[in-house]
């Protein structure tokens, strides 16, 4: 897929043209509700606006422009501040619709027993007539004025088998009726094939798939090549995450898969929690790419051409339609 000057991206204000996405971080989250997140993993929840406010300014003042949140529809998610933070700090946000790992939602929640075809609907009208600000007890109804620019899914280690299968298929056939991309959580890694070979199967292109979190595991090396060359995006965001891996050994990662031709597909983040925020009392904050690990990129010799690719350029084609 060639970049156009009539391409274009939903943020929450309004559309956009894909040129205009400036420097991008793919994959984040900056607001989620308490409740069945918390339960999981209390480091989820970030539900302070002046906190995250605080992080997406710093970034704003570092050049950046736009930030993709990946937190879907009824799972926490909350489209009226990310609204908020968009119109008072005048950055980018694509917000998500679509499903995230059974765990976010609790028993009993609709997203355990609804249709295909409810689900794709449903997707289908966050995206073309505006998210909900609500949906994590009952069937959402509160509507606001922003839409969804990107179809966010999550698997957990039975891939796409199972309950999941369903919510495969409705996010598939929203994303072929309305052309936006679908962004794909993967657990350590595991059964990214499955998802690309489903997906395809249903009709989705290849560039219009963005894999997450290959790079968990070191030794997914090899795999990442492998998803890489199926034409899909992989975006990468186990920077700063010591529990996993140096940033060094990142920075290898990423040198390799632009070794074996495919800085085309690489986008970047930080997958945010409030373990990592700094408002929040975290690790590193939103600064962090342009602070710390681009920098150490630079070092390793990539190049300014193959960075602008994967914050600017890539991120333009992998959110447009």
């Amino acid at each position: 897929m060639t970049m156009t000057a009539d391409r274009m991206i939903t943020t929450v204000r309004r559309d956009i043209p894909a040129s205009d996405i400036g420097f991008c971080h793919s994959h984040e989250h900056l607001f989620i509700k308490k409740g069945q997140p918390e339960l999981l993993d209390p480091s989820l929840v970030l539900d302070d606006y002046e906190m995250t406010k605080a992080e997406v300014e710093t970034f704003k003042e570092l050049g950046g422009r736009t930030i993709v949140d990946a937190q879907p529809v009824g799972s926490g998610r909350d489209a009226a501040l990310l609204l908020r933070l968009s119109e008072e700090t005048d950055i980018h946000i694509l917000s998500s619709t679509g499903f995230h790992k059974l765990g976010f939602y609790p028993d009993g929640h609709w997203i355990h027993h609804t249709s295909e075809e409810k689900l794709r609907d449903l997707y289908i009208d966050e995206i073309e007539n505006g998210l909900f600000a609500d949906g994590e007890d009952a069937w959402p109804e509160d509507r606001i004025g922003a839409r969804a620019g990107l179809i966010k899914t999550a698997a957990d280690f039975e891939g796409t088998a199972g309950p999941y299968f369903r919510l495969f298929r409705a996010a598939a056939a929203a994303s072929l009726e309305t052309g936006v991309s679908i962004m794909s959580h993967t657990e350590l890694g595991h059964n990214a094939l499955d998802q690309i070979s489903l997906y395809t199967d249903l009709g989705v292109p290849e560039d219009r798939l963005i894999i997450c979190h290959l790079d968990r595991k070191m030794e997914n090396a090899d795999y990442m090549l492998h998803v890489a060359g199926t034409g899909v995006y992989i975006e990468l965001d186990t920077i700063g995450r010591y529990k996993y891996h140096s940033d060094e050994e990142e920075v290898r990662l990423i040198r390799m898969l632009i070794d074996h031709g495919h800085e085309d597909r690489i986008l970047l983040g930080l997958d945010t929690t409030r373990k990592r925020m700094k408002s929040y009392g975290g690790d590193i904050g939103l600064d962090y790419l342009q602070g710390s690990f681009l920098p150490l990129l630079r070092q390793s010799g990539v190049t300014e051409e193959q960075i602008h690719k994967m914050m600017h350029a890539n991120p333009a084609k992998a959110f447009s339609k």
